[in-house]
């Protein structure tokens, strides 16, 4: 019985390996689609769930190693290479720019399995992480322009009142300001929204650094 909840996307123009794989992966409860080119797996549909994508080096349009590098700007599965003709500089090249592993033909059912698992939890790491990212962006947006000076005022490490005076307002109304931020971004502490503020790549204040609050 398969899952839809993760799904390994198969690239090789040999009929019988996509045939052999997807039985193998499927005895293991994982969905397969199968692609017979790189173009075909480029305009193909394909669901928005943790996957690996199994992907030969020798292809009828365009070379695996060029796909990899075609799609590495965008949200692309990990990928695992396959190829009857290994050879150390594509091995390397592949694992350099990312590959989960470079097997070659023929190579183990455990050895494939265990890179396939790998892949898929990687992908649901980052998937994880990028959902995290954009909720926070979301919240980011949520805050007042005022709030939006606040924030890389006080994760730089002035005091309330260094960063009141940066802004020209009172302490009071700095601690206002603070607060709300840290609701806003979902934070219980300092430390969680400098965290956040690196993550969001926000810039801060170097100029006037101390320390406490």
């Amino acid at each position: 019985m398969t899952t839809d909840d993760h799904v390994v996307f198969i690239v090789d123009d040999d009929e019988s390996i996509r045939e052999a794989l997807g039985e193998l992966l499927e005895t293991h409860g994982i969905h397969t689609i199968a692609f017979g080119s790189a173009g075909e797996y480029v305009g193909g549909k394909k669901p928005d769930v943790p996957a690996c994508l199994i992907l030969d080096v020798e292809l009828p349009d365009i070379n695996g190693l060029e796909l990899q590098r075609q799609i590495a700007e965008g949200d692309h599965p990990p990928i695992v290479f396959i190829t009857g003709h290994g050879d150390i500089p594509s091995s390397v090249r592949a694992i350099k720019h990312g590959a989960v592993d470079f097997l070659t033909k023929p190579f183990s059912d455990a050895d494939l399995m265990a890179a396939v698992h790998t892949a898929i939890s990687q992908d649901r790491e980052k998937r994880s992480e990028r959902a995290e990212l954009s909720l926070l962006r979301q919240r980011y947006l949520e805050l007042t322009p005022r709030e939006r000076e606040v924030l890389p005022l006080v994760v730089s490490g002035l005091l309330n009142k260094q960063a009141a005076s940066e802004l020209g307002i009172s302490e009071v109304t700095l601690q206002i300001h603070r607060r709300n931020v840290m609701q806003k971004m979902g934070t219980a502490s300092l430390a969680d929204l400098v965290r956040i503020a690196e993550r969001l790549e926000i810039p801060v204040t170097h100029s006037r650094r101390a320390g406490g609050n």
